[in-house]
């Protein structure tokens, strides 16, 4: 069986050390991976002038699977969001956004296990109808939904749901106010639930989601939504167990899956040998999972939670005085 080639694009800002520390702890436990690493984000943009250069996209276009680090979108006109290219080049419609309590962190809550399936093609992040008048004093964009779209990532999320013996489903929806575009999701919600009948199927208004979330986050299981909802809801579950640091993603087509850090670059402490790793760790065993690697998922899964709760050599937003290098050792010396 031919070797599987991960494309890796380690990104900018902090994100070349948090790559190479998940890579690393990869190797020590054992994966046989080739990888081939390419550019994209502000790293390309000064060495080809594009932020997402055409050999990058055949690349990950090649191996299918890739594993990223954050990437920098200069702000101003004419730069378009690499990470919302790069999900509809490759038709990564389900954004998945697990999250869970670790032992030894200074989150508010210790029972968090919340996986967010977020559509992430359509919606407001569909990039349709985006005008401003000609006088600038007016501003309009379009939100899209799909009835295919729709049951797609509503099948994924029970599908999910089904996989990893998760007893609940929440479709997280505007269809009070919203009565289309998030009428029609909620609608075929309601149809795809049918299907599953040895799963709960349960449905709830987006704010009133947020608030049950801080107020009683056991609640919630699985959680499915529209782009817009799924991008805000999934960062508020990250504060639920420490932050964005603590919290990995997954973008998934038919064909391809990106897996990535969900933080951004932190430019400021970029080579200071200071950054958390976990959140790309955490994606990296997602990864691991895609590829039907569990074993090796659970070994280092095991090993970055003993580490947080014992506080090993944790770096500092985890309360400890340690960098990078030293926090991705005290994983691979657990293994």
């Amino acid at each position: 069986m031919a070797k599987q080639t991960i494309t890796v694009i380690k990104g900018d800002g902090i994100g070349p050390s948090i790559i190479d520390s998940a890579i690393e702890i990869l190797n020590a436990a054992g994966c046989d991976f080739d990888y081939e690493f390419v550019d994209a984000g502000l790293t390309a943009l000064e060495k080809t002038g594009e932020l997402l250069p055409k050999e990058t996209l055949e690349v990950i276009e090649k191996n299918k699977i890739t594993l990223k680090g954050p990437l920098t979108t200069p702000v101003g006109e004419g730069f378009t969001s690499i990470n919302v290219t790069l999900r509809k080049q490759f038709g990564l419609y389900a954004n998945v956004r697990p999250v869970k309590s670790f032992a030894g962190t200074k989150a508010r809550y210790d029972d968090i296990d919340i996986i967010t399936v977020r559509e992430n093609t359509q919606g407001m992040y569909s990039g349709l109808g985006q005008v401003v008048s000609d006088d600038g004093n007016e501003a309009e964009a379009m939100s899209k939904i799909t009835r295919e779209g729709a049951e797609k990532i509503v099948t994924f999320a029970y599908e999910l749901a089904q996989r990893e013996g998760r007893k609940k489903v929440t479709a997280v929806h505007k269809a009070n106010i919203l009565k289309s575009t998030s009428g029609l999701f909620l609608k075929v919600a309601r149809e795809v639930g049918e299907r599953y009948p040895d799963i709960e199927s349960a449905e709830m208004i987006v704010d009133a989601t947020c608030m049950k979330l801080v107020m009683t986050p056991e609640e919630f299981d699985v959680v499915v939504t529209t782009n817009l909802f799924g991008d805000i809801l999934s960062d508020l579950c990250a504060g639920l167990v420490g932050g964005l640091g603590m919290a990995p993603g997954a973008n998934i087509g038919e064909n391809a899956a990106i897996f990535e850090a969900v933080h951004g670059s932190a430019p400021d402490i970029a080579g200071k040998n200071l950054a958390n790793p976990t959140s790309v760790i955490l994606a990296s065993i997602q990864m691991l999972e895609y590829l039907e690697m569990g074993e090796t998922a659970d070994r280092i899964r095991n090993a970055v939670a003993d580490v947080i709760k014992t506080g090993d050599r944790t770096t500092r937003d985890l309360g400890g005085s340690h960098g990078t290098t030293d926090f991705t050792q005290a994983v691979i010396d657990r293994l």
